[in-house]
Order: structure tokens, then sequence, then C-alpha cells
């Protein structure tokens, strides 16, 4: 955890110094304790082991099932996540821009970073990320945590930023502390220990560069994480979990007693145990009033139902299908049953889309706006995603053929099928490849005849056959 040195404290107003914005943003960074984290600890599966288990049960089975854990948190972020993949951005008024920004998202490593983005928004509720300039003045995309990064925005403003910063370690446990306002970059190194002895230099971008990802946001709230409904219901089965997990070691098997039988005890005045049970072993007495019995096993089917409820709840809350979490032990649907039965899931999906590529989009042009480049305010942008449901192939096919029909442009046929923008780029130039060998091809084969009639070489054509009549003939046979 970074401590704010020289102990600074809230203030009263709006911020005007540097060091005043370090201190105030500082103050909205997530504690440790803080429900932000607890997301965290959920989503890897961290959360306080044994939380809900009877004193005997963490005394008896500690160190066995320390480690144990019944946890679908990780499942319900995932299972949207991994759906949610950036293909390309689509300019309408700007020819050959895809192009520039493909090279701009691969030599940031996006393909992969972007799925980190997307994965702690979903989690956290929000995730940041930050374009600046390289040495050489190219853009460069960094992703940033919420435990990292935090942001202010203008009053009454739901997308400009009046002022960013950034809280990090490095490897030596030192910190830095950067701040961006539009109007100036505020950054406190390692090798300084206090906030007032930061640099500030003037911002050339003229813009906070850094754009927020936002998890549901509603309108005058903070975004939320998908597991803000679903901690309770988690915490519910693995309480249940856990006493059944007590009652299989204590009640699962018949409990044997016996009556009319003599208590033996040792030196100390204890009980000694009758007998050794086992498979192999017979039990018997001498005394006639002796008798044997058992009791009944615990039915451990109550529990199973008790979580097969609490499951279910919980499908229903993140909106996943049922065979996700094997209810009941049910295979998986296909073909029209499971594009029914993962239609909420899509749909979630798609709305996370909605907003993720906004952000995307900014993100964009503040890379054309370090290039200096007129596309920055290329608001006619687009994200384009790949399709987040899943179709079997002869399904999808099918789909894209019936559109071909309707004359949709090649291009969007490949884009919808799943092709990426750099394959779809490849097609481009393999057609027009296969349209100079065609070509190639064409010369080589025999020419038609362009002499005139009668010349020597060239077959006069035979005269017209049919019912023409006589007229036509006699008219051909005098020339």
């Amino acid at each position: 955890m970074i401590v704010p040195p020289n102990g600074h404290t809230a203030f009263i107003g709006p911020p005007s110094k540097p060091v005043e914005w370090l201190s105030y943003l500082y103050g909205k960074m997530p504690h440790p304790n803080s429900d932000l984290m607890q997301y965290g600890r959920y989503y890897e599966g961290d959360q306080q082991k044994l939380a809900f288990a009877q004193s005997r049960y963490k005394t008896a089975f500690s160190d066995v099932f320390e480690q144990w854990r019944d946890n679908f948190c990780g499942m319900i972020i995932d299972s949207a996540n991994e759906r949610m993949n950036v293909d390309s951005f689509r300019f309408p008024d700007h020819e050959g821009s895809e192009k520039v920004v493909r090279e701009i998202w691969q030599r940031n490593s996006m393909d992969a970073f972007s799925s980190s983005v997307h994965l702690d928004a979903m989690i956290y509720g929000t995730s940041y990320v930050l374009v600046w300039a390289d040495e050489a003045g190219q853009p460069t995309i960094t992703p940033y945590s919420a435990e990292q990064m935090v942001v202010h925005y203008k009053t009454g403003s739901l997308t400009e930023i009046e002022a960013a910063a950034l809280f990090i370690m490095d490897p030596w446990g030192r910190q830095i502390s950067t701040l961006w306002t539009p109007e100036y970059v505020y950054e406190v190194s390692a090798t300084t220990t206090d906030w007032e002895d930061g640099k500030k230099r003037r911002n050339p971008l003229g813009v906070v560069p850094v754009v927020p990802f936002q998890n549901r946001a509603r309108l005058g709230h903070l975004a939320t994480s998908d597991l803000h409904n679903i901690l309770p219901i988690q915490d519910a089965i693995n309480k249940t979990v856990t006493d059944a997990l007590t009652a299989s070691e204590f009640a699962a098997f018949p409990q044997r007693w016996v009556t009319g039988l003599e208590i033996v005890e040792d030196e100390t005045g204890s009980p000694v145990e009758p007998f050794s049970v086992a498979v192999d072993k017979l039990l018997q007495a001498e005394s006639e009033t002796a008798k044997f019995g058992s009791f009944e096993a615990a039915d451990l089917k109550n529990y199973v139902t008790l979580v097969s409820m609490l499951v279910q709840h919980m499908a229903s809350i993140s909106r996943l299908p049922l065979h996700y979490f094997l209810v009941n032990g049910s295979s998986s649907p296909s073909g029209e049953s499971l594009i029914s039965a993962e239609a909420g899931l899509v749909a979630k999906v798609r709305e996370r889309m909605l907003h993720f590529g906004e952000a995307w989009e900014r993100v964009i042009r503040l890379c054309f706006r370090v290039l200096k480049d007129s596309r920055m305010d290329a608001f006619t942008m687009e994200t384009v995603w790949k399709d987040p449901e899943y179709r079997t192939e002869a399904q999808h096919v099918d789909a894209l053929l019936k559109l071909h029909q309707l004359n949709v442009p090649e291009e969007f046929l490949w884009s919808s099928a799943g092709f990426s923008a750099a394959q779809i780029s490849s097609f481009r130039e393999m057609r027009k490849q296969d349209a100079k060998a065609a070509a190639e091809v064409q010369k080589l084969g025999p020419q038609p005849q362009t002499s005139a009639p009668g010349s020597p070489g060239v077959t006069t054509p035979k005269p017209p056959q049919g019912n023409s009549g006589n007229a036509n003939r006699k008219i051909h046979e005098t020339k």
C-alpha cells in the first residue's frame, strides 16, 4: 500500500496545486479492505477460508480443507470476457485508416492486453488506459488497474476528465506518482520521497490522456463490479458445502450402539471402548440383556438440493446458462436450444461491448492526437467486435450465404464469418493475385478472329437456319 508522504490529508475546496491534486486523488484510491479489493479476492478464490465453518470443523479439518474452494466468481467473469474480442476499427470518412490503427494496436500488444482491460473492468467496476508518446513520438497504450489509477471528472460532465493520477511501486518498493491535467504533467520519481519535490512540465496533448473503462455505469453512480450481487450467494454456497463436509465426516455413516453391557474404565476412570469395529469384526457380548443396533446415516441430499437452488439463483443474477454450472448433471444443449439458453449471456456481452467500444474509440483518437493527426476528431469511428455468439459452422455459413443473396458486400460477410482485419486484408491481395493470374491464362489461350469476311483463312458463316421463311433464304442467296 502506498502511503502519502509528509502526512498529507484532505482539505476543503477544489485542488489548485499539484500536491493538493495528488492528495485528493489518493484519497479516492481503494484501501486493502475495500469492496473493490474484495472483488479481486473472490475472483481469484482467495476469499476468507472456512469463514462459516464450526469451531470443531476448523480444529479437525483446517489442515485438510484449508485450500478447499468452490468458487463460481471466476467463471462468471471469464464466461463474458472470453466472448469480448476487439477485431478492428472502422473509419467511414477516412479511407485507409484501418491499416494505421492496426499497426498501432499490434505494436502495443493490445490483442492480449485489451482482454485484461475488459477483465479488470468487470471485476473492479473500472479499469484505465493511458495514452502517451514514446521517445520516437509514437503513441503508446498502457493499461492500468483501478488499484493503481484514479480520475476526477469535470463538474457536470460524464466524459471530460479534469485530473488523473497514477500511484505505483517500482520493483524496489519505492513510490512513483504521476499527475495529469489538461495544462501540465507532474511527476514524482522513485528517488523523491516528498510530493512537493516533483517535476512539472507542460502537457503537449492539451487533454488528460487517460480513458476509464466503466462497467455497468449508472448516471450519477459509480461503476459496479459484476460480482456485486454474487458475493452473498457465493458465501451461502460455501457455508452449505462446508456443512455437508462436516456432516459427511461425523454423520454420513451408521453409528452403532449397544445396551446392557458393563462399562469398563481404565486407571484414570475413563471409559474403555469395548469393541474395535471393522468390516471383518463380529460384535458379541456374554450378557443376555445386551442389545445391539445402529442409527441411520445422515442424508446429504438435502445439502445437494440447497446448493442447486443457490446455484440457480446465481445463474439468474449473472445471466449465465444453467449448463455452465452443470446443475443436476444436465448435459449441454445444442442447436436452437443452445442459442436460446445463451441469449441472456450474449445480450449481457453486447451491452458491455457498447460501453467498452466507446472507450476504445477514445483511446484511438488519443493516439492520433499524439501523432498530431486530424483523425483525432474522427467521431464517426466504430469499434468492430468479433461475434460473441457461438454457433455451429453449418448454421453460420448458411446464414452468410443467405445474406450474400441480398447483395451484402463480401467484406462484411468475411468479417461476420469471424475473419480478422489482417486476414481480410490478405484476402484482398489474394483476389488481386487471382485476377492477375486469370488474365495471364487468358492471354495464353486461343484468341478470337478479327479479320474481315472473305479474307484468306476466314470461314463465311452459314446462313441462318430454322423456319425463317423462303424470303430470308432468297435474300441471303442473292448476296
